[in-house]
Protein backbone atom coordinates (compact mmCIF):
# COMPACT_ATOMS: atom_id res chain seq x y z
CA UNK A 1 0.00 0.00 0.00
CA UNK A 2 1.46 3.36 -1.03
CA UNK A 3 2.26 6.20 1.29
CA UNK A 4 -0.38 8.91 1.95
CA UNK A 5 1.46 12.26 0.47
CA UNK A 6 1.31 15.63 1.67
CA UNK A 7 1.71 18.53 -0.65
CA UNK A 8 2.27 22.27 0.55
CA UNK A 9 2.42 24.87 -2.10
CA UNK A 10 -0.51 25.21 -4.66
CA UNK A 11 0.84 27.83 -7.23
CA UNK A 12 1.79 27.47 -10.97
CA UNK A 13 3.54 24.71 -10.77
CA UNK A 14 2.29 23.04 -7.70
CA UNK A 15 -1.12 22.58 -8.74
CA UNK A 16 -0.70 20.46 -11.92
CA UNK A 17 2.12 18.54 -10.23
CA UNK A 18 -0.60 17.53 -7.10
CA UNK A 19 -2.98 16.64 -9.62
CA UNK A 20 -0.94 14.37 -11.41
CA UNK A 21 -0.28 12.78 -8.02
CA UNK A 22 -3.75 12.06 -7.89
CA UNK A 23 -4.21 10.67 -11.21
CA UNK A 24 -1.77 8.22 -10.49
CA UNK A 25 -4.03 6.72 -7.63
CA UNK A 26 -2.23 8.46 -4.76
CA UNK A 27 -3.63 9.18 -1.64
CA UNK A 28 -3.06 13.63 -1.26
CA UNK A 29 -3.32 16.24 1.16
CA UNK A 30 -2.96 19.74 -0.08
CA UNK A 31 -2.67 22.99 1.73
CA UNK A 32 -1.77 26.39 0.72
CA UNK A 33 -1.81 29.99 2.50
CA UNK A 34 -4.31 30.89 0.86
CA UNK A 35 -6.78 27.81 0.92
CA UNK A 36 -9.27 28.96 -2.43
CA UNK A 37 -6.01 27.80 -4.68
CA UNK A 38 -6.67 24.25 -3.39
CA UNK A 39 -10.06 24.01 -4.91
CA UNK A 40 -8.61 22.10 -8.21
CA UNK A 41 -7.53 19.20 -5.78
CA UNK A 42 -10.19 19.35 -3.92
CA UNK A 43 -12.54 18.75 -6.98
CA UNK A 44 -10.08 16.43 -8.14
CA UNK A 45 -10.66 13.94 -5.04
CA UNK A 46 -7.43 15.39 -2.82
CA UNK A 47 -8.17 16.17 0.71
CA UNK A 48 -7.71 19.68 1.62
CA UNK A 49 -5.87 20.46 4.99
CA UNK A 50 -5.86 23.32 7.28
CA UNK A 51 -2.17 24.08 7.37
CA UNK A 52 1.08 22.24 7.12
CA UNK A 53 1.08 21.19 10.66
CA UNK A 54 -2.20 18.80 9.75
CA UNK A 55 -0.59 17.59 6.54
CA UNK A 56 2.36 16.68 8.82
CA UNK A 57 0.46 14.85 11.37
CA UNK A 58 -1.59 13.14 8.31
CA UNK A 59 0.71 11.93 5.96
CA UNK A 60 4.17 10.51 6.60
CA UNK A 61 6.08 12.46 3.00
CA UNK A 62 5.22 15.89 2.72
CA UNK A 63 6.41 17.68 -0.18
CA UNK A 64 7.40 21.24 -0.05
CA UNK A 65 6.78 22.94 -3.58
CA UNK A 66 7.36 27.14 -2.70
CA UNK A 67 8.69 30.18 -3.88
CA UNK A 68 12.08 30.36 -1.79
CA UNK A 69 13.29 29.76 1.73
CA UNK A 70 11.46 32.31 3.56
CA UNK A 71 8.60 30.47 2.10
CA UNK A 72 9.64 26.78 2.91
CA UNK A 73 10.82 28.13 6.27
CA UNK A 74 7.25 29.08 7.34
CA UNK A 75 5.57 26.09 5.77
CA UNK A 76 8.07 23.99 7.77
CA UNK A 77 8.97 26.25 10.93
CA UNK A 78 6.56 28.91 11.34
CA UNK A 79 3.48 29.17 12.97
CA UNK A 80 1.25 26.18 12.50
CA UNK A 81 4.49 24.42 10.61
CA UNK A 82 4.91 20.99 9.75
CA UNK A 83 7.51 20.92 11.79
CA UNK A 84 5.43 19.69 14.72
CA UNK A 85 4.64 16.85 12.94
CA UNK A 86 7.64 15.56 12.28
CA UNK A 87 9.42 12.25 13.45
CA UNK A 88 11.33 9.32 12.74
CA UNK A 89 9.31 7.80 9.93
CA UNK A 90 8.37 11.12 8.26
CA UNK A 91 10.15 12.33 5.41
CA UNK A 92 10.43 15.94 3.91
CA UNK A 93 10.93 16.53 0.23
CA UNK A 94 11.58 20.10 -0.40
CA UNK A 95 11.12 20.61 -4.49
CA UNK A 96 11.28 24.23 -4.19
CA UNK A 97 14.01 25.78 -6.42
CA UNK A 98 16.44 27.09 -3.49
CA UNK A 99 20.40 27.54 -2.90
CA UNK A 100 22.45 24.36 -2.81
CA UNK A 101 23.45 25.59 0.88
CA UNK A 102 20.21 26.41 2.23
CA UNK A 103 18.92 22.50 1.36
CA UNK A 104 21.97 21.36 3.28
CA UNK A 105 21.28 23.57 6.41
CA UNK A 106 17.44 22.24 5.83
CA UNK A 107 18.12 18.49 5.73
CA UNK A 108 20.18 19.10 9.09
CA UNK A 109 17.43 21.00 10.63
CA UNK A 110 14.35 18.41 9.55
CA UNK A 111 17.21 15.78 10.65
CA UNK A 112 16.90 17.29 14.32
CA UNK A 113 13.47 16.21 14.38
CA UNK A 114 14.53 12.54 13.51
CA UNK A 115 12.85 12.74 9.75
CA UNK A 116 14.42 12.20 6.59
CA UNK A 117 14.75 14.84 3.61
CA UNK A 118 15.23 14.85 0.03
CA UNK A 119 16.02 18.31 -1.86
CA UNK A 120 14.44 17.41 -4.93
CA UNK A 121 13.77 20.34 -7.62
CA UNK A 122 12.51 20.26 -11.11
CA UNK A 123 14.06 21.06 -14.35
CA UNK A 124 10.92 21.91 -16.73
CA UNK A 125 7.91 24.52 -16.24
CA UNK A 126 4.35 24.35 -16.25
CA UNK A 127 3.53 22.32 -19.28
CA UNK A 128 6.30 19.24 -18.50
CA UNK A 129 4.15 20.12 -14.90
CA UNK A 130 0.57 19.40 -16.31
CA UNK A 131 2.40 16.86 -18.78
CA UNK A 132 4.01 15.09 -16.12
CA UNK A 133 7.11 15.15 -18.07
CA UNK A 134 9.06 17.48 -15.37
CA UNK A 135 13.38 16.07 -14.47
CA UNK A 136 13.36 15.41 -11.27
CA UNK A 137 16.77 16.71 -9.94
CA UNK A 138 17.29 14.49 -6.13
CA UNK A 139 19.46 14.95 -3.32
CA UNK A 140 19.41 13.01 -0.87
CA UNK A 141 20.18 8.80 0.83
CA UNK A 142 19.32 6.26 -1.99
CA UNK A 143 16.89 4.43 0.33
CA UNK A 144 14.88 7.45 0.60
CA UNK A 145 14.98 8.64 -3.11
CA UNK A 146 14.28 5.47 -3.74
CA UNK A 147 10.88 5.62 -1.60
CA UNK A 148 9.86 8.28 -3.14
CA UNK A 149 10.65 7.69 -6.72
CA UNK A 150 7.17 6.04 -7.09
CA UNK A 151 5.81 9.83 -6.38
CA UNK A 152 8.31 11.38 -8.78
CA UNK A 153 7.03 8.82 -11.87
CA UNK A 154 3.68 10.76 -11.31
CA UNK A 155 5.16 14.02 -12.12
CA UNK A 156 7.75 13.38 -13.85
CA UNK A 157 9.47 11.62 -16.87
CA UNK A 158 12.42 10.85 -15.54
CA UNK A 159 14.07 10.65 -11.81
CA UNK A 160 18.56 11.68 -11.86
CA UNK A 161 19.92 11.26 -7.99
CA UNK A 162 22.50 14.01 -8.06
CA UNK A 163 24.22 12.79 -4.83
CA UNK A 164 23.34 13.93 -1.19
CA UNK A 165 21.60 16.33 0.06
CA UNK A 166 22.37 19.64 -1.88
CA UNK A 167 23.25 18.31 -5.11
CA UNK A 168 19.27 18.14 -6.51
CA UNK A 169 19.50 22.26 -5.52
CA UNK A 170 22.92 22.63 -7.10
CA UNK A 171 22.00 21.20 -10.27
CA UNK A 172 18.66 23.23 -10.37
CA UNK A 173 21.22 26.30 -10.13
CA UNK A 174 23.11 24.94 -13.13
CA UNK A 175 20.26 23.92 -15.03
CA UNK A 176 19.02 27.04 -14.81
CA UNK A 177 21.79 29.11 -15.04
CA UNK A 178 22.15 27.62 -18.33
CA UNK A 179 18.49 27.75 -19.25
CA UNK A 180 18.69 31.76 -18.13
CA UNK A 181 21.68 32.57 -20.75
CA UNK A 182 20.37 30.15 -23.25
CA UNK A 183 17.00 32.36 -24.02
CA UNK A 184 18.72 35.18 -23.28
CA UNK A 185 20.96 34.41 -26.26
CA UNK A 186 17.95 33.58 -28.66
CA UNK A 187 16.43 37.36 -27.80
CA UNK A 188 19.92 38.51 -28.60
CA UNK A 189 20.35 37.03 -31.87
CA UNK A 190 16.45 38.31 -32.97
CA UNK A 191 16.72 41.79 -31.64
CA UNK A 192 20.54 41.78 -33.97
CA UNK A 193 18.77 40.38 -36.47
CA UNK A 194 15.34 42.54 -36.58
CA UNK A 195 18.23 45.86 -36.34
CA UNK A 196 19.48 44.04 -40.03
CA UNK A 197 16.27 44.18 -41.62
CA UNK A 198 15.74 40.81 -41.08
CA UNK A 199 12.14 38.83 -39.87
CA UNK A 200 11.45 37.51 -36.11
CA UNK A 201 10.08 34.76 -38.17
CA UNK A 202 12.71 33.69 -40.74
CA UNK A 203 14.99 33.71 -37.81
CA UNK A 204 13.01 31.83 -35.72
CA UNK A 205 12.29 29.04 -38.69
CA UNK A 206 16.14 29.18 -39.24
CA UNK A 207 16.96 28.44 -35.30
CA UNK A 208 14.53 25.51 -35.29
CA UNK A 209 15.27 24.04 -38.85
CA UNK A 210 18.81 23.23 -38.04
CA UNK A 211 21.48 21.90 -35.26
CA UNK A 212 20.50 24.81 -32.88
CA UNK A 213 16.59 23.64 -32.47
CA UNK A 214 15.78 22.27 -29.14
CA UNK A 215 12.78 21.87 -26.86
CA UNK A 216 12.98 24.89 -25.17
CA UNK A 217 13.51 27.54 -28.23
CA UNK A 218 10.28 25.27 -29.44
CA UNK A 219 8.40 25.98 -26.82
CA UNK A 220 8.99 29.69 -26.31
CA UNK A 221 8.78 30.15 -30.50
CA UNK A 222 5.23 31.59 -30.58
CA UNK A 223 5.34 34.07 -27.11
CA UNK A 224 9.01 35.76 -28.94
CA UNK A 225 6.93 35.55 -32.32
CA UNK A 226 3.70 37.47 -31.07
CA UNK A 227 5.30 39.57 -27.98
CA UNK A 228 2.16 37.93 -25.54
CA UNK A 229 4.42 36.65 -22.51
CA UNK A 230 2.00 34.32 -21.15
CA UNK A 231 3.83 32.68 -18.32
CA UNK A 232 4.93 29.16 -17.91
CA UNK A 233 8.41 30.21 -16.27
CA UNK A 234 7.77 33.87 -14.82
CA UNK A 235 10.58 35.98 -14.94
CA UNK A 236 10.80 37.00 -11.32
CA UNK A 237 11.71 33.11 -10.55
CA UNK A 238 14.01 33.37 -13.46
CA UNK A 239 15.75 36.42 -11.49
CA UNK A 240 15.70 34.86 -8.01
CA UNK A 241 17.08 31.56 -9.74
CA UNK A 242 19.97 33.20 -11.22
CA UNK A 243 20.60 35.36 -8.07
CA UNK A 244 20.94 32.32 -5.97
CA UNK A 245 23.33 30.44 -9.23
CA UNK A 246 25.39 33.98 -8.59
CA UNK A 247 25.27 33.18 -4.30
CA UNK A 248 26.65 29.84 -4.84
CA UNK A 249 29.25 30.94 -7.43
CA UNK A 250 30.63 33.09 -4.69
CA UNK A 251 30.20 30.40 -2.73
CA UNK A 252 32.76 27.76 -4.69
CA UNK A 253 34.87 30.14 -6.27
CA UNK A 254 32.84 29.11 -9.56
CA UNK A 255 33.43 31.30 -12.77
CA UNK A 256 30.05 32.58 -13.97
CA UNK A 257 30.57 35.69 -16.48
CA UNK A 258 27.68 35.40 -18.67
CA UNK A 259 25.06 33.96 -16.05
CA UNK A 260 25.70 37.57 -14.28
CA UNK A 261 24.83 39.54 -17.36
CA UNK A 262 21.85 37.20 -17.68
CA UNK A 263 20.97 38.06 -13.98
CA UNK A 264 20.95 41.96 -14.99
CA UNK A 265 18.59 41.09 -17.76
CA UNK A 266 16.13 39.67 -15.83
CA UNK A 267 16.55 42.19 -12.92
CA UNK A 268 15.43 44.88 -15.72
CA UNK A 269 11.92 42.69 -16.26
CA UNK A 270 11.57 43.17 -12.82
CA UNK A 271 12.32 46.35 -12.29
CA UNK A 272 9.47 46.80 -15.21
CA UNK A 273 6.96 45.37 -13.37
CA UNK A 274 6.76 42.54 -15.46
CA UNK A 275 8.15 39.57 -13.40
CA UNK A 276 5.20 38.15 -13.88
CA UNK A 277 5.40 37.48 -17.27
CA UNK A 278 7.68 34.87 -19.03
CA UNK A 279 11.40 34.74 -18.92
CA UNK A 280 11.31 35.03 -22.56
CA UNK A 281 10.36 38.48 -22.83
CA UNK A 282 13.95 39.02 -21.93
CA UNK A 283 13.24 40.03 -25.27
CA UNK A 284 11.99 43.18 -24.68
CA UNK A 285 14.86 44.73 -22.66
CA UNK A 286 17.06 43.78 -25.51
CA UNK A 287 15.23 44.97 -28.57
CA UNK A 288 14.89 48.08 -26.00
CA UNK A 289 10.61 47.46 -25.58
CA UNK A 290 10.26 48.01 -21.88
Amino acid sequence: MPEAIGFVGMGIMGVPMALNLVKAGFDVTVTNRTIEKCKPLADAGATVAESPEDISKRTPIIVTMLTGPQAVDQALFGEDGAAAGLGKGKLVINMSSVPPSYSKDLARRVGNYGASFIDAPVSGSKKPAEDGTLVILAGGEADQVERATPYFEAMGKKTIHCGPAGSGSHMKMSINLLLGSMLSGLAEMLAFGEKGGLSREVMLNVVLAGPLSNELFAMKRDLLASNEYTPQFPAKHMAKDLKFALDTAHETGAWAPATHLAAQLYRMLVAADRGDEDFSAVFDVLRGAL
